[in-house]
């Protein structure tokens, strides 16, 4: 399985090469954005690791590119003073973040999440009937059972959990929710977001415990992580 690392710094390459070879992985480099996009267009790797601060093209004029053309997941590294460039990439349509530095097992651990959800995205997105984790949803009757039992959601609780089951543990920035439930004119509306995510929240987490299904992402949005540990 080929995964494209693209970043200036070559030994971060290095050190990412090394550690995703060693897990089997197929590793193809590019030192910066427009290199990259040449690259995943002949290669067609089914993953994508970037960095946001690189000359000719950055990581989020990258990830612009990469969404234009296909759905591959797209993780962009990036370092703490870089939480706007990180929203932006991720508005763009990046699936996750790791924040320099970070550990190896970490960044394992996270392009496995993104090859797993690749290979389940399809399956998911074509069946009337959704399971994840431990949810299962059926879109025609807009039912939904956690763990076997039956909870009863509003129209926009259903529609927000729907958009969770689709992106398993992938970061969905606050305004890329506010434009898929609100439209475009939603943007505004992140007071309204923040009460709906608290609706569903008491309706799906356990009582009296923090939140372990909807994780919030300081600052950037939430993740939905379906069968939590």
């Amino acid at each position: 399985m080929k995964i494209l690392v693209v970043d200036d710094e070559i030994q971060i390459l290095r050190v990412l090469r090394a550690a995703l070879q060693s897990s089997g992985y197929e590793i193809v480099t590019a030192t910066n954005g427009a290199d990259g996009l040449n690259r995943f267009l002949e290669v067609n790797p089914a993953l994508v690791i970037t960095d946001l601060a690189m000359p000719e093209m950055d990581g989020i004029a990258l990830t612009r590119e990469i969404r234009q053309r296909a759905e591959t997941p797209v993780i962009v590294l990036s370092v703490r003073n870089q939480e706007p460039e990180k929203i932006r990439a991720l508005d763009e349509g990046a699936d996750d973040y790791i924040t320099k530095p970070f550990g190896i097992q970490e960044l394992l651990a996270r392009v496995r999440v993104q090859l797993r959800r690749t290979l389940d995205r399809e399956d998911v997105l074509s069946q009337p009937i959704l399971r994840v984790g431990d949810f299962e949803m059926d879109t025609s009757r807009h039912v939904v059972r956690l763990r076997g039992q039956e909870i009863r959601l509003t129209p926009r609780e259903f529609e927000l959990l729907l958009l969770f089951m689709r992106n398993p543990e992938r970061v969905l920035t606050h305004k890329m929710l506010l434009r898929s439930i609100w439209g475009p004119a939603g943007l505004n509306q992140s007071e309204n977001l923040r009460v709906l995510v608290a609706q569903l929240r008491k309706k799906i987490e356990r009582e009296g415990s923090a939140a372990q299904y909807i994780q919030t992402e300081p600052w950037i949005g939430y993740r939905f992580v379906p069968l939590p540990e």
